[in-house]
């Protein structure tokens, strides 16, 4: 009977200490993040509007606004990412991007631009063919097709020259299907000076003498570089018609304004004229292994750890790609800052120049 006491009383012991280091574990996971840092963002848990229990309902109440603006907060929900870096390169490495696009695309690629990676900019603005107060899109004027990209390209520019040259430091074009992750872009960037007169984006070897860069993968000019398609005189570069890139490339060149190296230190791609599929089959169509400086490039080994833009992204790939640089990650895997810019070499630039 003695032994058969003990051996109960021992298993009560047992399972109450169990219990209590139980609780304990629990209380300490549970309050693992309630002081978050200063750079942890809001965390949203729920939406009280919509439960298990019961259906969601349209009735408005009092607090539907607020609700709506809980979940239309910047999508960093749930996360608590140190972003100050990130933070501090936006105050210190100014980006101004505009998008082409026009009357017919504006609700179609443009909203969804303006959805995601438009946030990201210092400045966005929408370039159209006709205004859009509502949207809003800036109204050009242009007529539509792509033999008057040159024309639209140039208006825009103008545009941005005589009404932003002091708010940014660099300025982007981009297309209404290019998707740009503009914390890396801001990264390149910082490795220059706004005074530099210099343009970057994915580079083509051909056409133009010092090469042009592709203009559905983006491009970005310094200040110095805007100041001086801003001055220009009108026999330097053509108005109108034929390939924008190439026209915009020629008259940079003109210019005296360098077409820079946009390759990381590893000498991986950054800019990229394809959805990120086609970079890492290497499935390009044929012209592009005559056009690319870069030899054609492919697979995971030639794209950059911070690569900066991707074209022809469909609306789906727009929202996908999101959520993969700004959502998806892996628990347990804590990635640490890359140094990938290339060191910056004299060379005989300024002789050229």
């Amino acid at each position: 009977m003695l032994s058969r006491y003990i051996l109960l009383m021992s298993l009560s012991t047992g399972l109450v200490t169990g219990l209590i280091l139980g609780i304990l574990t629990n209380l300490s996971i549970s309050t693992e993040n309630t002081n978050p840092s200063d750079y942890s963002t809001r965390r949203v848990l729920y939406n009280p509007k919509y439960t298990e229990s019961e259906q969601y309902s349209n009735e408005e109440d009092e607090n539907s606004e607020n609700d709506s603006q809980l979940l239309m907060q910047d999508d960093y929900a749930l996360h608590n990412d140190d972003d100050r870096i990130a933070q501090k390169l936006k105050e210190s490495v100014r980006v101004l991007c505009w998008i082409m696009t026009s009357s017919s695309t504006l609700q179609k690629k443009a909203l969804h631009v303006r959805n995601t990676w438009g946030r990201h900019c210092n400045i966005l603005l929408f370039m159209s063919d006709t205004p859009d107060p509502e949207f809003p899109a800036i109204g050009l004027g242009t007529d539509l097709g792509r033999e008057h990209l040159t024309a639209k390209t140039m208006k825009a520019f103008d545009y941005v020259y005589k009404n932003y040259l002091n708010d940014a430091d660099w300025f982007l074009k981009a297309d209404d299907d290019t998707y740009v992750v503009v914390e890396n872009l801001r990264y390149m960037l910082n490795a220059h000076a706004p005074s530099e007169p210099i343009y970057f984006g994915h580079r083509f070897h051909v056409i133009v003498k010092q090469g042009y860069n592709s203009g559905g993968a983006g491009y970005v000019m310094s200040k110095e570089a805007l100041r001086r398609f801003g001055k220009r005189t009108s026999h330097l570069c053509a108005s109108d018609r034929g390939a924008e890139d190439v026209n915009i490339g020629r008259c940079l060149e003109r210019l005296r304004v360098h077409a820079g190296d946009s390759l990381d230190r590893l000498n991986r791609s950054r800019f990229h004229c394809f959805p990120p599929s086609l970079h890492l089959s290497g499935r390009y169509p044929s012209w592009f292994f005559k056009y690319d400086a870069y030899g054609g490039q492919k697979g995971i080994d030639s794209i950059s750890d911070y690569p900066i833009s991707f074209h022809y992204v469909s609306t789906d790939l727009m929202y996908e790609m999101e959520y993969m640089f700004y959502h998806l990650s892996t628990y347990g895997i804590i990635r640490g800052l890359q140094s990938l810019n290339r060191p910056i070499v004299a060379d005989d630039r300024s002789e050229r120049w």
